[in-house]
């Protein structure tokens, strides 16, 4: 069943203690082999985006259609894209994190590639 859903870390900040009462550790989701994590640049019109992606590509993503009512991105979300087999330059939106999950993405540092263009 875990392997449906991705690998998960769980994230303790500094000074406080792993388990509080009445609050879970942040998990969040870490790319699988062949996912990458990248920045929404712009919308291109339809389902198609123009993303920044942490190995330094900006390349030309879509979303699929089975996630087109559940995803709703604006430029600035930080998703995770797959690239296509047959085309490096184009590539699927596969998840996208809530903005407290991509606060903790910046603060393990998965990130620092593209932060300083936002």
């Amino acid at each position: 069943m875990d392997e449906e859903y991705g690998d998960f870390e769980e994230v303790v900040e500094e000074g406080q203690q792993p388990t509080q009462e009445g609050e879970a550790p942040i998990r969040v989701r870490k790319p699988r082999d062949g996912e990458i994590i990248g920045v929404i640049v712009q919308r291109l019109g339809g389902n198609r985006m123009e993303v920044h992606c942490v190995d330094g590509k900006v390349r030309n993503c879509r979303v699929p259609g089975r996630f087109k009512r559940s995803m709703w991105l604006r430029p600035k979300d930080v998703v995770l894209v797959q690239p296509w087999e047959y085309d490096n330059s184009k590539a699927d939106v596969v998840f996208h994190y809530n903005p407290g999950a991509a606060n903790q993405l910046r603060k393990r540092g998965l990130l620092d590639s593209i932060k300083d263009e936002f």
